[in-house]
């Protein structure tokens, strides 16, 4: 007993710490509802554009890997941002292969853009193209990464509350018993940290048991996810050998409820992390087994890290850390008729609107751009 309870103290440490490292960076990176408002009434006067913006800004955007709607709608962000800043970006993806990613890097730094936003990699392979490109005088956003090198902002998803969310509505639905497949695959910052959070669910719930785990990501991940659950059921062909699955990415998620579906044995609910147009219209199907799951606006994530790396330009203090604010959405309170992302917020105030890394004068830039 004593065992289980440190085990929950830890846990609360954990998260909140994460709490508390999002607040101290928030006070940074966000500026208070009043100050807000105040520099909003100063925004009217025309603040003046930074001088080193006084030019179309280039902007080297390399992916890990693009893989789904998430992934587009990342990158949808990041364009519409820059588009709105009179800026040019270029999207390279290199197809899960950090190599590539590392020599991408290099190609930003030969062709002298402005700056550089990575999408996932890792610092074992990014770091020395990183530190050159710094030293070059190009700025450094980067998402989901475990970089940790001076000058280099690093935005991500709060992926230990997101994986805590999801986790918990689980448990609180299963009661705290039952049999789960959980759907994981290492080898990605954001992903090793949500299994921290799982490791940690295991044993705050022992009477909630894994009968299987696997996970690919691949140039088709929710296909070969399908093909796998579909294997996986067979295994477990009666009611009640599986209650649920839990689906660390939007992918694995939308592979498991297709097998699902397929195989007729929707009692088994799929809670998942992440969340796309494709995947609220798979949520928001009749019946469908992919009751909830916790995400952010993958386009928000995009536009924000554009918006810091305008503030690095013109020679603003960004934080070295901020993590956006993940949101848990529900099945059940979404409405019958299906909606898109750019609505959700509509029953979720506070979705997709984060008002991060703003500076009066990029209004002042947009309506410079209009006018163009």
């Amino acid at each position: 007993m004593k065992n289980i309870w440190a085990i929950i103290v830890l846990l609360f440490a954990l998260l909140v710490g994460c709490t508390n490292e999002q607040d101290a960076v928030s006070k940074r990176a966000e500026q208070p509802k009043e100050e807000a408002k105040q520099t909003n009434e100063t925004t009217d006067a025309k603040a003046d554009i930074p001088a080193a913006l006084n030019k179309p800004i280039k902007i080297a955007a390399i992916m890990q890997m693009s893989i789904g709607t998430f992934s587009s709608q990342y990158i949808a962000g990041v364009k519409e941002q820059v588009a709105k800043f009179g800026g040019d970006v270029q999207i390279y993806n290199a197809d899960n292969d950090l190599t590539k990613m590392a020599s991408y890097v290099e190609t930003a730094i030969n062709q002298n853009v402005d700056a550089i936003l990575l999408d996932h990699g890792r610092a074992d392979a990014l770091k020395a193209p990183v530190e050159k490109a710094l030293a070059k005088g190009i700025h450094v956003v980067a998402f989901d990464n475990d970089l940790n090198i001076p000058g280099v902002t690093v935005i991500d998803q709060d992926d230990y509350s997101l994986a805590w969310k999801t986790l918990k509505t689980l448990a609180e639905d299963l009661n705290g018993e039952g049999e789960i497949v959980t759907i994981w695959v290492g080898g990605f910052t954001p992903m090793e940290r949500r299994h921290v959070i799982y490791e940690a669910f295991q044993k705050r719930y022992p009477n909630i048991k894994e009968v299987a785990k696997f996970g690919t990501a691949s140039a088709n991940t929710a296909l070969d996810t399908q093909t796998q659950m579909e294997a996986i059921l067979k295994k477990y062909p009666n009611k009640g050998d599986i209650d649920a699955v839990f689906a660390t990415w939007d992918e694995f998620a939308k592979g498991a409820t297709r097998a699902i579906q397929q195989a007729g044995r929707t009692e088994i609910k799929v809670y998942g992390i992440d969340l796309s147009d494709e995947d609220l219209q798979l949520i928001q199907q009749p019946n469908s087994p992919w009751v909830a799951t916790t995400a952010t606006d993958p386009a928000e994530v995009g536009r924000v890290q554009v918006r810091f790396a305008y503030q690095k330009i013109a020679g603003e203090q960004t934080p070295s850390i901020y993590s956006l604010e993940p949101h848990l959405v529900k099945r059940s309170d979404l409405p019958s008729t299906p909606i898109t992302m750019n609505e959700l917020n509509n029953y979720m105030p506070s979705w997709g609107q984060s008002n991060v890394a703003i500076s009066p004068w990029m209004k002042t830039l947009e309506e410079k751009v209009k006018k163009q």
